[in-house]
């Protein structure tokens, strides 16, 4: 039997607007290793941004941007037509402004990881995803790694090959709050519905155990090749959000512990 998949589990948070708030991100920061916060374009504005990088810094969590297509009406899950040129140009608008708040605070860049619709797209086009990840070697001055910032996407699709031709780190990622297809593609949707908490620990445990993703039909998926290590994403505006997240930090610190990864 192959040895547990080493996991962090992270979220995306700071997607508030001015006095709106999504999310506990108090309430999940103490529950998380890795923050990815929103950049502008979907969510968030300087004041959000500014608290958030703040509250990660108080409760020692790494730091990565997620930037969106330019769609706050649509919490940047509608998708956009855009060329490679253009969406480079958004992710370092975006990435820009989060690096200056970390500037601030005196913290890193640990990696980035595309929001929402834009996510999907980069999985499936190489031109795309290529775009995408080579803005992590623009703020290679301001990486947590001597590597360079890291790209955080879907193992098996263009995000882990482009990241290999750019020679940019990167972390598989796999969603305990979302549905995959028995094709093994990730549903995304534009409002996220409740899961049941035994579900999402059948779903971790498949995952880490046996490092397989369980599917809407009932099928057991192979993560991916040469994934040995994976972030966990529990989203923040997904119903029970604090609940979900603690639920899987546990499971995560009970096998990282046991394969004697910590």
């Amino acid at each position: 039997m192959s040895k547990p998949l080493k996991a962090t589990v992270n979220c995306d948070m700071g997607e508030g607007f001015s006095l709106y708030t999504m999310g506990d991100d108090e309430g999940l920061m103490k529950t998380i290793h890795l923050a990815n916060i929103a950049c502008g374009f979907h969510a968030s504005d300087f004041s959000v941004m500014n608290k958030t990088v703040a509250l990660a810094k108080s409760n020692n969590v790494l730091v990565g941007a997620h930037p969106s297509l330019p769609d706050l009406q649509g919490f940047g899950r509608r998708e956009m037509a855009i060329e490679p040129d253009e969406l480079e140009s958004c992710f370092i608008y975006q990435v820009g402004a989060l690096d200056g708040f970390l500037k601030r605070y005196g913290l890193p860049m640990n990696h980035i990881k595309p929001h929402g619709s834009v996510y999907g797209q980069t999985a499936r086009s190489i031109d795309l995803a290529r775009a995408v990840v080579g803005v992590a070697k623009v703020f290679k001055a301001s990486a947590a790694s001597p590597q360079g910032v890291a790209f955080m996407g879907l193992a098996g699709t263009a995000h882990q090959q482009a990241a290999a031709e750019l020679g940019v780190p990167f972390i598989a990622e796999w969603f305990a709050d979302l549905d995959y297809n028995d094709e093994g593609k990730l549903l995304i949707t534009k409002k996220h519905d409740p899961v049941p908490i035994e579900v999402v620990r059948q779903r971790v445990q498949n995952l880490l155990n046996l490092h397989k993703v369980s599917t809407v039909g009932g099928k057991l998926l192979d993560i991916g090749a040469n994934v040995a290590e994976v972030s966990i994403c529990c989203h923040s505006d997904t119903p029970g959000a604090v609940q979900i997240a603690q639920a899987v930090k546990a499971l995560v610190d009970e096998s990282n512990l046991k394969a004697g990864y910590v």
